[in-house]
C-alpha cells in the first residue's frame, strides 16, 4: 500500500471488529463511534460488552480503539451479566458529562442511563428512564416498549429521548405494544419531563401517506441540521435506513426518503437487485470536518449476529434533502482509492452469486451464496495474540465481488491470494455483467497462493469486479493492483 497516505475503506474498523448500530459523534476535534458489540460467530445480538472507537476529525484513516467503556453486568437488572446490550446512543449533558441510553435485549423494555466525565472513559450505570413517581418508563400500564434510544439536546436546552420499535410484517400489526415514540427529560437525564408521544407511522399506519412502504421499524437517530430536525431510522424494509424531516422536534416529520440500502438498492431503476445478502440496518449522520457522512452496518458470516460498520459521505441538498448514496469500498475516503497496491478482499461493498442474495441466515444462504468469514474466534484486542484475517469464502461459479472505486493509472496487472478447491478463472470487470479487462488462471490448492493475470483498461475513476467461473468454491483474501 502507498506509504505516504493510510486511506480509509469500508468496513472502516479493523476486519475482526463487529461494531454494528453505529453512533457518531463529534466531541471537540474527535468523533467517536458508540454502537453495540456484536461477537464473531455469535448466537446472539450484541453478545460484548460495549468499547468504543475515535478518530481525528482530520483523518478518518486512523481509528483508535479505547478499550472498553460499559460492561453487560453493571445495570442493575444485568448483575448476571448474561443479557445482551443493544444500540446505545450518547450525548454531552448540559454539566459537561457524557450520558450514554441504551436498552437490553427484549427481555428488559426500559431504558438504561450511564455517565462519564469524558467521551471514551469508563461510563457508570446512573438510572432507568423513570417518571416522577419513579415509574421506569416501558414497565407501566399502558407503556409501550422502549427500544433503540435516540438522544439530543437542543439549543434552547430542552432535552429530547426518542424510542420504540413496530412491527415488521401484517402478521405482527397489534401482537405487541410498540410505538415510535419521544419524551422529553429534566437536567437529571433520568426523569422524564413530558409522557412519551407517538411520532413515525408504523405498518399499517402509513397507508396513503408518503412513508407508506417505508415505514419505521426501529433505529431512531436524530440530528439537527440547518434548523429543520433529521430523525434516521431503520424501516420495515430492513436493509434501509430512511429519513424523516419536521420543523420542531417532537411532531410532524414528513418522510424524505433512502438515505442508503446495504443491498445497495435503488428500486425504480436499472440497479432494482439487491447485490448483498440483507439484514437490519442501523445508523446515524454526522458532519465531520465539514462534510456529512452515514454510518451503516453490513452482514457477515451468514448471520446477522456479526455485523460490521461501514460509512458513506453524503449531500444535503440546499432543500433540505438527501439524495440516496450507493455503498461503496471507499467509505470515509474522501475519494477513490489508489488504483496501486495491495486490498483485503474484505473491503468488497458488493458480493453475490448466481441466486439473488437472501437474508443473512445459515438456513436463507445454504451453500448457495458467497459470504465473508475470519479464521479463527471471536477476537479480542486487549489480549492480544494474533489478529485473525477476514476473507471472502463459499465462491462458486457466478460469484462476484465488487470494489468501488478506484482511481486506475496505467493499471497492468492484478494479483489475487486465494484458496480453496476451485478450478477456473477470475474475470476482471469494471461492471458486473460488462466485457473483461482481464483474467486470472485460478487451479486448487489448499493454501494461500498468489495468482496473476494482465489486465488492459483505461485510465480514470473506476469499480472493479472480480467473477468467477469454473468448479469448485474459492476463498478470497486480497488482490493487488500493479501499474507500470
Amino acid at each position: 500500500m502507498n506509504k505516504t497516505k493510510k486511506q480509509a475503506f469500508n468496513p472502516y474498523l479493523p476486519g475482526y471488529e463487529y461494531i454494528p448500530d453505529g453512533e457518531p459523534h463529534v466531541f471537540g476535534d474527535r468523533v467517536y463511534l458508540y454502537g453495540s458489540h456484536d461477537r464473531f460467530n455469535g448466537k446472539k445480538f450484541c453478545m460484548n460488552h460495549y468499547v468504543c472507537y475515535s478518530a481525528d476529525i482530520t483523518d478518518l484513516a486512523k481509528w483508535k480503539y479505547e478499550g472498553v467503556i460499559y460492561r453487560n453486568d453493571q445495570d442493575i437488572r444485568m448483575k448476571d451479566g448474561i443479557h445482551e446490550l443493544w444500540a446505545p446512543d450518547v450525548v454531552k449533558g448540559k454539566d459537561g458529562r457524557f450520558y450514554m441510553y441504551y436498552c437490553p435485549d427484549d427481555k428488559l423494555k426500559e431504558i438504561g442511563v450511564a455517565v462519564c466525565d469524558t467521551p471514551a472513559g469508563k461510563y457508570e450505570f446512573l438510572g432507568l428512564v423513570s417518571d416522577k413517581s419513579g415509574q421506569p418508563i416501558g414497565s407501566r400500564k399502558g407503556d409501550t416498549i422502549q427500544f433503540d434510544p435516540g438522544i439530543f439536546i437542543d439549543d434552547d436546552g430542552t432535552v429530547y429521548l426518542y424510542s420504540g420499535n413496530g412491527p415488521r410484517t401484517k402478521r405482527a400489526i397489534g401482537k405487541e405494544p410498540k410505538s415510535s415514540v419521544v419524551m422529553t427529560l429534566e437536567d437529571d437525564m433520568v426523569t422524564i419531563k413530558t409522557e412519551p408521544k407517538k411520532l413515525l407511522p408504523l405498518l399499517g399506519e402509513g397507508n396513503g401517506t408518503d412513508f407508506e412502504g417505508h415505514e419505521f421499524f426501529e433505529a431512531s437517530s436524530i440530528r439537527k441540521i440547518n434548523g429543520k430536525y433529521y430523525l434516521v431510522y431503520s424501516s420495515v424494509n430492513l436493509h434501509e435506513l430512511c429519513y424523516a424531516i419536521s420543523d420542531k422536534p417532537d411532531g410532524d416529520f414528513k418522510y424524505g426518503g433512502v438515505i442508503i440500502s446495504h443491498c445497495d438498492l435503488f428500486p425504480g431503476t436499472e440497479r432494482n437487485k439487491p447485490t448483498n445478502c440483507f439484514g437490519n440496518n442501523h445508523g446515524g449522520i454526522e458532519c465531520i470536518n465539514g462534510k456529512w457522512y452515514i454510518f451503516y452496518h453490513r452482514q457477515t458470516n451468514r448471520s446477522m449476529f456479526s455485523r460490521q460498520g461501514c460509512a458513506e459521505e453524503i449531500k444535503i441538498l440546499e432543500d433540505g434533502t438527501i439524495p440516496q448514496v450507493e455503498v461503496t469500498s471507499c467509505g470515509l475516503n474522501g475519494g477513490p482509492l489508489l488504483g496501486s497496491g495491495t486490498y483485503p478482499a474484505r473491503v468488497v461493498c458488493n458480493l453475490y452469486g448466481k441466486k439473488t442474495p437472501a437474508i443473512s441466515h445459515p438456513l436463507a444462504m445454504g451453500k448457495k451464496h458467497p459470504y465473508l468469514t475470519q479464521d479463527g474466534a471471536d477476537y479480542n484486542p486487549d489480549e492480544g495474540g494474533t489478529a485473525p484475517n477476514q476473507y471472502i469464502t463459499n465462491g462458486k461459479n457466478g460469484m462476484v465481488a465488487g470494489y468501488k472505486y478506484f482511481k486506475l493509472e496505467n493499471l497492468r496487472e492484478i494479483t489475487v491470494k486465494v484458496r480453496g478447491k476451485a478450478k477456473g478463472r477470475l474475470l476482471i470487470k469494471t461492471s458486473p455483467n460488462g466485457e473483461p479487462i482481464g483474467e486470472i488462471s485460478i487451479c486448487p490448492t489448499p493454501i494461500w497462493t498468489t495468482f496473476a493475470g494482465k489486465v488492459s483498461v483505461a485510465d480514470g475513476i473506476q469499480p472493479l469486479f472480480f467473477n468467477y467461473e469454473g468448479r469448485g468454491s474459492i476463498e478470497f483474501l486480497e488482490f493487488m493492483l500493479v501499474s507500470e
